[in-house]
């Protein structure tokens, strides 16, 4: 069993705080993605608003354990193909038709939250339009069970469920995780499961739930340098997250705007 980390009420509330400012910011980047923007001026941008709001990049300087270096932006900006993590190079310029997941953290008053959103350039087919949507709704639908006295699996079994009867696939490499005093804490939160298996949620407990979905195989590959994940049979991507505080008789979503 992992240890169990719960926050302060003025912990959170510093996080409620922390959150309403990700939201703003999120927003005001998924506004900027246009056919010909190049990632390099969201990041631009993304530092610039969360300064201007008192906070502070979480992912800037951020090295897990296993990376070779830490990662250098502030906004991770992952299209099409690329699942997370992937870094706004100078240049990337985003197309017409392509999708776009926006993956941002702050810091506030020393506590920590995350979130990340997919948007499109221009027109996208159904099938693309669908996915994003499913992956939005797999979010959603993992956040409504979560409550004190639930368990881990009981989130991983409501977002695969929902990805799979649309007939798309759930990254299995990668997860949610709690989040507050750090970018990343226990517990891990899979995407996939079983009901009434896993950890318990507690009251207190906040945690980033974050469906990882593609439109073909769910297997993944790592960049060359050493960050960008994606899917390894080049299918579309999409992903969104939301961090959550745990509650009595159920949720908050911390980062809504």
């Amino acid at each position: 069993m992992t240890s169990i980390i719960t926050s302060t009420q003025e912990e959170i509330a510093a996080m409620r705080i922390g959150g309403k400012i990700l939201a703003d910011v999120l927003a005001h980047l998924a506004m900027m993605v246009a056919p010909g923007v190049d990632a390099a001026s969201l990041n631009t941008e993304a530092e610039a608003l969360i300064a201007a709001r008192g906070a502070t990049p979480l992912f800037l300087g951020y090295r897990p354990d296993g990376a070779s270096s830490p990662y250098p932006a502030t906004v991770c900006v992952s299209i099409n193909d690329e699942v997370v993590h992937a870094i706004p190079y100078k240049g990337k310029i985003i197309m017409d038709g392509d999708i776009v997941s926006l993956d941002l953290g702050v810091r506030y008053n020393g506590m920590c939250v995350d979130s990340a959103l997919t948007v499109t350039a221009g027109v996208v087919p159904a099938r693309t339009q669908k996915l994003i949507a499913v992956t939005k709704k797999a979010l959603y639908e993992g956040i409504a069970v979560v409550r004190a006295g639930a368990r881990i699996g009981d989130i991983g079994h409501a977002v695969q469920s929902c990805v799979e009867r649309e007939g798309f696939s759930v990254v299995r490499e990668l997860a949610g995780h709690g989040v507050g005093h750090h970018a990343h804490e226990e517990p891990m939160i899979l995407n996939f499961g079983k009901k009434a298996t896993g950890e318990l949620l507690i009251a207190g407990m906040t945690i980033a739930i974050e469906p990882m979905v593609t439109s073909g195989d769910w297997r993944i590959k790592t960049d060359e340098d050493g960050w960008g994940i994606r899917t390894m049979d080049g299918s579309l991507a999409a992903h969104f997250e939301h961090t959550v505080l745990v509650t009595k008789d159920g949720y908050e979503i911390l980062t809504e705007a």
